[in-house]
């Protein structure tokens, strides 16, 4: 469960003093520690990561990993675990604005459960995502098996199968869940 705290410093200053930490912001100013992730939650990670910017290099737009911090609409600064933004908006972004916490709300996120994450926790921020301008977002839970789907305007729905697409915002794109559910 992340720990969540109330400073008066500026997020910018607790970041540069603290790189090693996975640090974000909410809406209202406070300050969520997490934790660093296991190495189970950390292969899958990457293996999320692989298939989306595999798909990315055929499709274009970029791909970003769990350490991007995204400056969302609503003051919340959040890092999902995976994140693809397509090229025409990304390169609306001035170069300072790309190199440090990007303004901008992600086309697509990911979300990955981990052993010290509470479901009810990454629901809430699934939709503030989808509050923000986030067009789609995955939360998959390998516990339980189940990928929640998250649209604007849309009841999240719930899936179970071995593979997840959305023909809409990732044309071509399924992720083969498989190797998520039960890794090597």
């Amino acid at each position: 469960m992340p720990l969540r705290i109330r400073l008066s410093e500026s997020f910018e200053n607790v970041v540069r003093l603290n790189p090693d930490l996975r640090i974000e912001q909410s809406a209202d100013g406070e300050l969520i520690l997490m934790s660093p992730t296991g190495g189970e939650s950390g292969y899958r990670n990457g293996k999320i990561g692989l298939q989306l910017g595999i798909w990315a290099q055929s499709y274009g737009g970029y791909v970003f990993d769990s350490s991007t911090l995204f400056q969302l609409p609503n003051g919340a600064k959040r890092s999902p675990d995976a994140a693809w933004i397509s090229e025409k908006r990304w390169l609306s972004l001035t170069v300072e604005e790309r190199k440090g916490f990007p303004p901008i709300s992600p086309d697509f996120v990911i979300e990955l459960r981990s052993d010290s994450d509470r479901l009810v926790d990454l629901q809430a921020k699934m939709q503030e995502y989808m509050d923000t301008g986030v067009r789609l977002g995955w939360l998959i839970d390998p516990f339980q098996r189940h990928v929640h789907v998250y649209q604007p305007n849309e009841s999240h729905q719930t899936k179970s199968s071995d593979s997840i697409s959305d023909q809409i915002c990732l044309p071509g794109f399924v992720l083969d869940l498989r190797s998520i559910w039960a890794p090597d």
